[in-house]
């Protein structure tokens, strides 16, 4: 190494450890936004008059946005950048969900939903990408830490929500709070991520629309399209079990089993609170164990910890049952991706763009199905969806990579 090589070294090394740290910002802005209004869902419910149909056909508007523009992240990333479109995608998100706050009707409630899952799915692909390219200069596996960062700002928004509820905050006041916090929070982040545009690691990480079907269109072979149907599926079921948390932990927590207001949102906080520990520990049981192991065990984890919550309903037991379910599904959708991402005889970011584009899907379909069997029986019965999922996922873990063997 020359005497220029070793000083442009360490300079590059401390550009990447500081993009790091924005990045990790942006993954913990990202989930605490959200968190703070999954808890106060029973209240916006309540002040729309909404019923059970209602509030799920309602919920289901933030996944359907996210669907609706998840493909064309790609065209903002490789032409604006993905730091700028990750930084951007969180204040309006953030926005987004402080409108929610303010919607004086269930349809308004909706759109302004839609618009937010939008601009949510968009920051996804973008924080996602910008990792990887952070990842590159690293040269190892970081991109795990980050989403377990995200399951950490789901822990904190879940946090700010119970203080906001027990110090009875008005919810515009506590949504603006966050507004502010967290997108600020991002915007100084955009200053210390990585300059420019990534050609390369953008165009590994996403796909746009065209070369999505232009890959249907150049024909698949029947086995990769059928393991890209059961990893979309694995996908979905981490999707709809953790949605039950998301949706429904608060509102079952307060309303079937009489929670202190409080209370009742340490369901969902138990569910990320244990989502954040399965995914510090993934990375290290995967390598030990293959993902099909641990998708497996840990899908019966989530089924019988949830089960047993529903069966006996107590408040201790089911925000147990929640964190089992956390903790069950953490690896889920990243190993799904992480297949996908690796089929051969698909372009790079295809595969990983065909899943994280469909297992939405689980997210759009839940709160409908569980508001449908909520109103027509219970909510208790309404939520045996996630254990269900958790099962899908233990009989299709198959197609997941097999334990290594060691060299």
């Amino acid at each position: 190494m020359t005497s220029a090589e070793s000083i442009r070294r360490p300079a590059a090394d401390r550009a990447a450890r500081r993009a790091r740290i924005a990045v990790s910002a942006l993954f913990l802005t990202n989930g605490a936004l959200f968190a703070n209004i999954l808890p106060r869902y029973p209240e916006i419910k309540a002040a729309l008059e909404l019923d059970n149909v209602g509030y799920g056909l309602a919920l289901a508007a933030f996944p359907a946005g996210a669907i609706a523009a998840g493909l064309l992240a790609a065209v903002l990333i490789r032409r604006f950048g993905s730091a700028r479109v990750a930084v951007l995608g969180t204040v309006a998100t953030g926005l987004g969900l402080l409108a929610a706050a303010f919607a004086p009707s269930g349809l308004v409630f909706a759109g302004i939903l839609l618009i937010g899952g939008a601009s949510d799915a968009i920051t996804d692909v973008a924080q996602n990408a910008h990792g990887l390219r952070v990842q590159r200069l690293y040269g190892r596996s970081i991109i795990n830490s980050f989403h377990a960062i995200w399951s950490i700002g789901a822990v904190l928004g879940g946090a700010m929500a119970a203080a906001a509820i027990a110090l009875q905050l008005p919810l515009g006041v506590h949504l603006g709070i966050s507004t502010a916090v967290f997108a600020t929070v991002a915007l100084v982040a955009l200053g210390f991520c990585l300059p420019g545009r990534d050609e390369e690691a953008d165009a590994d990480a996403t796909a746009e629309p065209a070369e999505v079907t232009g890959a249907v269109r150049r024909g698949v072979a029947p086995r990769t399209v059928m393991i890209i149907i059961a990893l979309t599926l694995i996908a979905m079921a981490g999707a709809v079990a953790e949605d039950a948390g998301n949706s429904w932990a608060t509102l079952y927590l307060a309303e079937s089993l009489g929670a202190a207001a409080a209370v009742a949102p340490l369901g969902f906080i138990a569910l990320v609170g244990a989502q954040f520990i399965g995914r510090m520990l993934g990375d290290g049981m995967t390598d030990r164990f293959g993902q099909r192991a641990v998708a497996r065990v840990g899908g019966l984890i989530a089924a019988v910890g949830m089960t047993l919550a529903l069966v006996f309903p107590t408040v201790p037991g089911t925000i147990a049952g929640f964190a089992a379910v956390g903790f069950g599904i953490a690896t889920l959708i990243p190993a799904a991706m992480h297949a996908a991402d690796e089929l051969p005889g698909l372009r790079a970011g295809v595969g990983l763009t065909i899943v994280s584009w469909l297992l939405r899907l689980g997210f759009l379909l839940s709160p409908p199905f569980v508001g449908y069997i909520a109103e027509t029986e219970s909510l208790r019965a309404g939520l045996i969806v996630a254990p269900a999922a958790a099962l899908v996922a233990v009989l299709l873990a198959g197609v997941l990579e097999g334990r290594k063997p060691r060299r």
